[in-house]
């Protein structure tokens, strides 16, 4: 599958975690490596989908819902998906000597 609305400062390096929703969606997480770190980015149908560079824990997770990423939608994984996509970029990122910052979300006053 070719891979569409990847953003041109990122880099697909491999893939993480791959799952099929019960709607029939396929969900691909990557590893990617943007200017400054590695990250994990969400695809949709091999749609690149906006969000945090790693999943978030839910508020209340459950044995099944562990962490979400993306915006619209929003998509779920389990405690093992989680550790395996933090894993993997803890590890890239440590490796290449890389000090990850996630700033997704945050709203910085620039003035």
């Amino acid at each position: 599958m070719q891979l569409e609305d990847v953003p041109s400062d990122m880099e697909v390096i491999s893939p993480l975690v791959e799952k099929t929703l019960s709607n029939g969606m396929l969900i691909e997480v990557f590893l990617v490596k943007r200017p400054r770190q590695y990250e994990a980015a969400l695809f949709i149908g091999g749609i690149h989908k906006p969000g945090p560079p790693l999943p978030r824990p839910f508020d209340t997770p459950t044995p099944q819902l562990y962490a979400w990423m993306g915006v619209r939608p929003k998509v779920g994984f389990s405690q093992e998906e989680y550790d395996e996509i933090i894993g993997a970029v803890n590890v890239q990122n440590k490796l290449h000597h890389c000090h990850f910052m996630d700033k997704w979300g945050l709203n910085i006053d620039e003035d």
